[in-house]
C-alpha cells in the first residue's frame, strides 16, 4: 500500500471491483483494491455473454481489468481483509480496513465486491469436476454442452425446473431424483412431454475416464452414461467484511425456495451503513460477469457522487470559517 488513506478502498478484485476501480480512477479518486485472489469463476475455462469479450478465459479478463484500472491510477494489492470499522469521531473520517496479516488502511468510502461461494451437494467427485462438466448455469455453459447427454442432480424442489430449462440445449436430458422431492403428476407429465428421462435412487459418485466425466454412478451400482451434470449449488455471499460493519446477510429465495444468502443494497449498491457500497455477487447472487461489472460501475458512480457532496460541504464550511 503506497499510502495510509484513500478516497475509496475496494474489497475484492473481480469484475465488480475492477469495474468500480476503473470508473473511480477515471474520476480522479485515490483507489486501493485489496484482492484475495479467489475468483469464483476460476474453474471455468471461459467467460460467456460478455459483449466484446466473449469466450475470454477468466484469468485473462481479470488481467485486462487490472491493467485498465491501474492505468488510471488505481492501486491493486493482494491480501485478505479480516474486518472493517468506522473510525471514531464524525462520519466524515471514514473507515479503517484491516487485513488478516495485520496491515491497516483508511478510506473515506468502502466498496465491497467479495462475491459468493458455491456450496456443492455432498456427492463424491462433484468438486473436482466443478466448472468443467459439473455445471449450474445454462447461460454460462449450455452452449458448450449442447446436444450432449446431460444429467440433472435433484437436491431440492427446483430440479424439475432445471431439467426443463436444460432441455433447451439438448434432447438427451436425464433427471436423477437423488435426494430431491418426488415430482408431482403435473411435473411428470411436463418431463415426459419434453422427453426428459427420470431415474430413481441416490447418486453415489461420478465416473471419470482419462480425466473426463463419463457417467453417474447410482447407489445400486448402475452407471448412467452422461457427459455433463447439472447441480443446484447454494450461493453463499462472502459477507464477513460487511458483517463486521453490522450488516447481516438475508436469505435469497427463488420460487419460494432458499437458494443462498446476500447482503441487501439499494439499486445503486448503497448499504444501510452510510459510506459503504456493495456490488456483484455478494448482493446479487444470480449476476453474471457482465452484470457484476455493470453493478461495480453503478456503485462507483453513486459513491463518487456522495464524495462530491461531501467535498462541497467541507469547502463551504472552510469558506465560512
Amino acid at each position: 500500500m503506497k499510502q495510509q488513506r484513500y478516497d475509496v478502498v475496494i474489497v475484492g478484485g473481480g469484475a465488480a471491483g475492477l469495474s468500480g476501480a476503473l470508473a473511480l480512477g477515471r474520476a480522479r479518486r485515490s483507489v486501493l483494491v485489496i484482492d484475495a485472489g479467489e475468483p469464483r469463476n476460476a474453474p471455468a475455462s471461459h467467460v460467456h455473454n460478455y459483449l466484446g469479450r466473449e469466450s475470454t478465459p477468466p484469468g485473462e479478463l481479470l488481467a485486462i481489468g487490472r491493467g485498465e484500472a491501474a492505468g488510471y491510477g488505481a492501486e491493486i494489492v493482494e491480501g485478505r481483509v479480516a474486518s472493517a470499522e468506522r473510525l471514531p469521531g464524525d462520519g466524515e473520517r471514514g473507515f479503517r480496513v484491516v487485513t488478516e496479516d495485520g496491515r491497516s488502511v483508511e478510506a473515506r468510502r468502502l466498496l465491497v465486491t467479495t462475491g459468493l461461494v458455491d456450496e456443492l451437494p455432498p456427492v463424491p467427485g462433484l468438486a473436482e469436476r466443478w466448472g468443467r462438466e459439473v455445471l449450474h448455469c445454462p447461460y454460462c455453459h449450455g452452449h458448450e454442452v449442447a446436444d450432449r447427454p446431460i444429467g440433472v442432480l435433484a437436491t431440492g424442489p427446483l430440479a424439475v425446473h432445471q431439467a426443463l430449462m436444460w432441455r433447451q440445449w439438448s434432447d438427451d436430458v436425464t433427471l436423477f431424483l437423488h435426494t430431491g422431492p418426488e415430482p408431482t403428476e403435473e411435473e411428470y407429465e411436463q418431463l415426459a412431454a419434453r422427453g426428459v428421462a427420470v431415474v430413481d435412487g441416490e447418486v453415489a459418485g461420478l465416473e471419470v475416464t482419462d480425466d473426463r466425466f463419463t457417467g453417474v454412478t447410482l447407489a445400486s451400482g448402475r452407471v448412467v452414461p452422461r457427459e455433463a451434470l447439472v447441480v443446484q449449488a447454494r450461493f453463499t455471499a462472502r459477507s464477513a467484511v460487511l458483517e463486521s460493519l453490522g450488516l447481516e446477510p438475508a436469505a435469497q429465495e427463488m420460487g419460494g425456495v432458499v437458494i443462498g444468502s446476500y447482503v441487501p443494497t439499494d439499486p445503486t449498491g448503497a448499504t444501510e451503513v452510510p459510506g459503504v457500497w456493495a456490488a456483484g455477487n455478494v448482493t446479487r447472487l444470480t449476476e453474471q460477469v457482465i452484470g457484476a461489472a455493470a453493478a461495480g460501475l453503478m456503485a462507483a458512480g453513486a459513491l463518487n457522487g456522495d464524495l462530491i457532496t461531501e467535498d462541497t460541504r467541507l469547502a463551504v464550511a472552510a469558506r465560512r470559517a
